[in-house]
Order: structure tokens, then sequence, then C-alpha cells
């Protein structure tokens, strides 16, 4: 990586026009786009699952009693010294807003009238040196720290637990915002890890590059949670997942801190920065990120597909990617998701897609290489069996990308239980992997009493394999936390016994931890509980997650 006054992290720092969105207390996303059902959605819920569908108001936050803080007088003091009063939050509204992610385990602890865990403080640090700082005085006072982007995580990753010690805070990074650096001749850009997914392409965008990492969490995440959580974008087809994109990462840990990475690759031993990227804040806090970007593409082309099931369609993916001819976004949907999709098109704001399996690709980049690559897919994808619908599915999916979980929320105050869940695995696995899922979810979800509707699509493909990503749909049973908590189990260990990963992109947090012996075996976790025991020998960061 270049010395040059571009990359350096003393170069003038650029800041976005406008401040990260806060998400809602109780629901995904802001407020202003919360979703209605409409009464053809509540009727579908009603008649296929026994849904009651009536739609429940939003709990009151006034009705929300939290755990009174136990940070003395003394601890708040220590921390002011480090970050200004003015960055030390103890009232009950911020700590709510960091009691947790944003799965539908946690926005249902969110509707408990009962006393929730909360973070004993809210600290925002405005720079590397004050979390540095921050995280060696934690460490002498036996506070536990869990770090916080934009809460986005569904794993459990950001839950206030404390690990055995007397007081938690959250660090929240939102004042790390900055655009530092930009090398426009190596292609890198370095970044703040408070920096969000809009604010990253605002940034970029007005020197003429883009970032291009879109996961459905992109209007809230940051960089910072991007690197921790080994984030794979929408568009990773075309520009690879996040960790494919980080050169470079400096990071504070109790223990001191760390610059990692000096040039596109290395043989100087293993690669550091693998321990930090995907480490969920456990071994330190990601401070600064410097990754690759691209100029901001000059058109996008756009094909939707449809297939006659499921296996036909990711054969053809698989013939796709192993030949080349990547398209920037390539996701093929089940005929349960399809057919689900059919009957909300009007509600998702979509047109109506066909029957069988539907197929979106896109085109990024000149208007001569998006056409080429355009051409060679559509080749390969009509000799592999599909029927090109042309563009408007794709432009439809993009326009509506980022709504599901405004769609969950409004699901599950209907009375309905909607989650996700994700794992990926070789070609030659694929259909076992989807069939045991499958089949775990709706043997323990019918058990229950609530039988459930399964979809599954593929969002990110490799040459040896691809990804699965779940959503289920049921009515909730009168513990719903119970209930979801045995189809997890039950899914997860049906993961583990096709031999694939326990997670592709969502991390593992608290709610995959107990996998984590399976995934990675006992000298596995011997080795993290090692490196762990060096950066944070009191191990105050993030407890309770990803060590098995």
């Amino acid at each position: 990586m270049t010395d040059s006054a571009a990359t350096r992290s003393d170069a003038p720092l650029e800041r976005p026009d406008t401040a990260a969105p806060v998400m809602e207390w109780d629901a995904w996303g802001v407020g202003e786009f919360r979703k209605q059902l409409s009464p053809q959605v509540l009727t579908l819920l009603s008649a296929a699952l026994g849904v009651s569908a009536e739609q429940s108001p939003p709990p009151a936050e006034s009705a929300v009693t939290l755990r009174p803080t136990t940070l003395t007088d003394d601890h708040r003091s220590g921390i002011v010294a480090i970050v200004g009063a003015d960055h030390v939050r103890t009232d009950d509204a911020t700590r709510l807003r960091h009691a947790g992610g944003k799965s539908t385990p946690d926005l249902l602890r969110r509707k408990d009238t009962e006393a929730q865990d909360a973070p004993d403080a809210v600290v925002l640090p405005g720079s590397h040196d004050e979390v540095l700082a921050l995280l060696r005085w934690c460490a002498a006072e036996s506070v536990a720290v869990v770090p916080f982007g934009g809460g986005t995580s569904v794993v459990g990753g950001v839950d206030p637990d404390r690990g055995g010690f007397a007081e938690v805070i959250a660090l929240d990074l939102r004042r790390l915002d900055a655009l530092v650096g930009l090398d426009p001749v190596s292609g890198i850009a370095v970044l703040q890890a408070g920096v969000t997914g809009p604010q990253a392409e605002q940034l970029l965008g007005a020197h003429g590059f883009s970032l291009g990492h879109f996961p459905q969490s992109f209007q809230f995440a940051t960089i910072g949670g991007f690197a921790a959580t080994r984030s794979s974008g929408q568009a990773s087809a075309g520009y690879g997942r996040f960790d494919d994109m980080v050169q470079r990462v400096r990071v504070a840990t109790p223990a001191g801190e760390l610059d990692l990475g000096r040039a596109p690759a290395s043989a100087a031993g293993p690669d550091l920065r693998e321990l930090f990227v995907g480490s969920e804040g456990t071994f330190g806090i990601i401070t600064e990120v410097a990754v690759r970007v691209h100029p901001t593409p000059e058109t996008t082309a756009y094909q939707g597909w449809s297939f006659p099931d499921f296996a036909t369609g990711a054969a053809a993916l698989r013939t796709v990617i192993q030949t080349g001819a990547t398209p920037t976004v390539m996701r093929l949907s089940d005929e349960a998701e399809t057919g689900l999709n059919l009957a909300l098109a009007g509600d998702i704001g979509g047109s109506s897609p066909t029957a069988g399996c539907l197929a979106i690709t896109t085109f990024e980049g000149t208007q001569a290489h998006a056409k080429a690559r355009y051409d060679e897919a559509f080749a390969l994808l009509t000799a592999a069996g599909g029927t090109a619908l042309g563009e408007q599915p794709a432009r439809d999916w993009e326009h509506g990308r980022f709504d599901a979980p405004y769609l969950r929320d409004a699901l599950l105050n209907a009375g309905a239980i909607v989650e996700t869940l994700e794992t990926a695995t070789t070609w030659s696995n694929l259909s076992a992997l989807k069939a045991a899922v499958t089949t775990a979810l709706t043997e323990s979800l019918t058990a229950q009493g609530t039988p459930a509707l399964v979809m599954c699509h593929i969002s990110h493909t490799y040459p040896t394999g691809a990804s699965l990503y779940f959503t289920v749909v049921c009515g909730q049973a009168a513990d719903p936390l119970a209930q979801w908590a045995a189809a997890k189990k039950a899914a997860g260990d049906a993961i583990v016994s096709v031999g694939a990963t326990i997670t592709h992109h969502h991390a593992v947090g608290r709610d995959h931890r107990p996998w984590m012996a399976a995934e990675i075996g006992e000298l596995g976790g011997r080795v993290l509980r090692a490196v762990k025991d060096a950066v944070d020998p009191t191990g105050i960061l993030n407890p309770g997650k990803l060590i098995p």
C-alpha cells in the first residue's frame, strides 16, 4: 500500500453531509418506512398459516423497563476524562437503542414487559486514540465493552453481555465517520469504522468511486461492522465479499494497537488481518479500514430469468460463475420464495414474477464491459434452461432490496414469526443442504403446532459453491422465543450434519456460538482463546460471542 498523503491517517478528513440515522428501538430501520399489511396479505396469513392476522400496534417506549445502570460515579468520571461528558450517555432512551440487534428474537424481547438488559452506559469515542485509551481503562477497571456500529446484528452480536463483570458499556463508533484518504491510482480508500454504507457511497462518489458493498443492512450498518463480521453484499458476484475488499485494518486492543496490511499480497507469515476481520469485536475494536474501491459504474444492465425448478436454476448459476462471465448481482429464489413474491407483488411494489423459480442478474461497469458480460451470461443461462423475462423483475428487485426487514416487522405485529438464517456449502452438496434445513425447520415448527412456509434463495456464488439463505414464516406460539429457539437448533444441527458452515455472512455472535466447536474443532477453539489471551487478557471485549 502506498505511503502517499492520500492514504496516510494524518491526511485531511472528509466527513459525510448527514449523520447516520438511528434505528427504531423496537423495529428495523426508521419509523417513516414502517409497513402496514394489505387485506390480501392478512387473508393469506390466515388461510395458509392459521395466523389471526390482527395487526397490533407497536408497544410504547414508555412501557419498557430497563434494569438500572450499575455504572459507578467514579467509573463515569474515568470515562468522561477520556471522551468528554457529552459523549457518555446513561439515559434510558439511548441505552434501550443499544440493548441488542435486530433479529426476530431481539424484537420479541423488546416487547417484554419485564425488566430488560441494556448496557450501563453508551460511550461515543471520537478517535482511534480515544478508543485505545478507553480499552486500556476498561481492562484496568474490569468493565466489559461491546462494540456497536449500526446495531444491525441478527445473531446476538451486540447483546450487552457482562461476561461476569459488574458493568458493561456499549462503544458506539458513529463519531468515527470520516474518509481518511483515497489513493485513486491503486484504488484504495481508507474509511473510519463508523462510516455507514450510504455515507461511504456519498464520500467515495464525490471522487468518482464506489465501494459496491450492498448487504440488506446497507442503509444502517458500518464499515467496521462489515469487516468485523465478514459481511457479504448483494453485489458479491461482481465485487466479492467485504473481507475480499479489505487491504488494511487499524485495531485498538486492551494490550495495544495493530496496523495490519502493507501490500495486496504478502508472504510475511500468516496474514494477521484475518485474526481481526471476522473477529466480531472479541479481539479488538477495528477503528479504520483500507478497502478496495472501483470507479463509479458507467452503466447497469438488468435481466430477470425464470427456471422451471431450483435444481435447474442452481446448475445454471454454477455454469456462469465457473465460466467467469460473472454478473455483478446473481441470485435465484426457489419455488416457495418465488410464489410468495408473486402473492406479495402489490405489497412490495414490484411486478409479478413468473411461476417456477425467479433469478435476477445485473451487470455494472463500462458500456463495453457490461455488455460483454451480459451477452455471455445471457447465452449461458439460456442454454442452461432459463427463460429471459426482461429487465423489469431485476429493476423491481433492486428498487425494493432493502425493504424486507420492514415487511418482517409488520408480519411480527400481525402474529407471525418471520426469521432468516443462512449457510453455504459446495455445489455438489447444495441440494442435500437445502433438503436437510428445510426438513428440520418444517418438522420442528409443525411439531409445535405452527406449520411453516420455508423459502430459500441463492444470493452469493463461488466457483466451488454457494450460499443458501432461508426465510421462515409461521404463526406465533404461546412462547415465540422458545418456539424459534427449537427451530433454530434443529436447523443448526442439520447444517452441521451435512458438513456446511453454520454461517456464511451473518456472523457467529451469541446465536451461532453453540455450533462453533463443530465448525472449527477443539484445537481451533484453543487457538482462538490463545489469541484472545494475547490481545485481551482480562476478557473485557464482547463477552459471550464467537469463541466456543
